[in-house]
């Protein structure tokens, strides 16, 4: 399984000494912002798997008539 590139980014951070005191102070902003990124991901990978298969979607019938 591949490592995330903000997995490596936070992980270098927390290799210096200037970077555990910032994830210190900034540990729920960080985790909160690594859950919205994963989200976001996932939602793109979402919206580009379903646009992919279908060229024109089928609307449901309004009742009116042309």
């Amino acid at each position: 399984m591949p490592i995330p590139k903000l997995a490596t980014l936070v992980g270098g951070l927390l290799l210096s000494r200037g970077g555990r005191r910032m994830a210190g102070r900034h540990a729920g902003k960080l985790a909160l912002a690594t859950l919205a990124w994963q989200l976001w991901q996932g939602r793109q990978a979402a919206k580009a798997g379903a646009t992919s298969g279908q060229r024109h979607p089928r609307h449901a019938w309004s009742g009116r008539r042309r």
